[in-house]
């Protein structure tokens, strides 16, 4: 399995989110308890300075650190779950460029109507779906952390076009990128 292409701020966001999405594709590394999670562990966060992140559950462990009792990050969820997280990372890494199901299934060695239905069953949502929320999730890292314009931010994130891109915005954060900068803008200020 490949690597994902986040950086730790993004990693860290996730983490702060307990966001079920990147589950198995990169653990959490607390170095003053030497325990590892899940990036959905429910547990207390630890403090930022604390955290290193290993993309490999025998990396961690070879670092020197033990499960989460609460989260079991060492636990298998499902036989196909490999399978998911590889095209999860595909995704992820892969974002920003033009992808079909087709892409997608192509670089699993399933057929298109295969994957959609396994991806499905295992995360609850097509990779198409997925693949909209993370060029999200890079949209709001982007708003929040950088003065790009909305359009570049729009193509940054791998979308298309500018209107698509509103559209789910807006379906999955609930307001438009603008109001989201403006909102989160206080957050940076320290307001």
């Amino acid at each position: 399995m490949a690597n994902i292409n986040l950086s730790f701020e993004e990693m860290w966001e996730k983490i702060i989110a307990c966001d079920r999405m990147y589950d198995g594709l990169f653990f959490t590394a607390v170095k003053t308890t030497k325990i590892y999670c899940r990036p959905s562990c429910r547990s207390r966060k630890p403090k930022k300075v604390n955290v290193e992140f290993y993309d490999d559950i025998t990396e961690v462990e070879k670092a020197g650190f033990r499960a989460c009792k609460r989260c079991q990050p060492e636990a298998e969820q499902s036989p196909h779950m490999e399978v998911v997280k590889n095209v999860i990372t595909y995704l992820i890494n892969c974002y920003k460029q033009n992808l079909v199901l087709k892409d997608i299934a192509d670089q699993a060695g399933l057929s298109p109507f295969y994957l959609d239905r396994l991806f499905k069953q295992e995360t609850s949502e097509t990779p198409r779906t997925y693949l909209d929320k993370i060029r999200i999730d890079k949209a709001a890292h982007l708003l929040k952390n950088t003065s790009l314009t909305n359009l570049d931010i729009c193509y940054e994130a791998g979308f298309r076009s500018p209107s698509n891109f509103y559209k789910v915005f807006r379906s999955l954060k609930h307001c438009s990128p603008s109001e989201y900068r403006k909102e989160h803008m206080h957050e940076l200020d320290g307001s």
